[in-house]
């Protein structure tokens, strides 16, 4: 593949994920964390959770978007050593 200017294409970077400030109300704060803590997500992953499923509802969200990143250790490595 090549760009515009004829040489090779530069190789895609994986997406990083976004830092975004947010100011809330303490309260509304307080009762996010309270949920988020219900269900065993951080308040951070309850807001993406919570955006996804607005953004989902509204057909909003789009097509190339991943998935949540799963909760809690990651899996164990079963392969055998060589």
């Amino acid at each position: 593949m090549t760009d515009s200017v004829g040489g090779p294409a530069p190789k895609r970077q994986p997406q990083q994920r976004k830092q975004v400030l947010l100011r809330l109300d303490p309260s509304v704060y307080d009762a996010l964390a309270r949920w988020a803590s219900d269900e065993l997500r951080s308040a951070n992953a309850q807001i993406e959770f919570l955006l996804r499923r607005a953004l989902a509802e509204a057909g909003r969200l789009p097509g190339g978007t991943g998935p949540l990143p799963r909760r809690g250790r990651p899996p164990r490595d079963t392969t055998p050593p060589e």
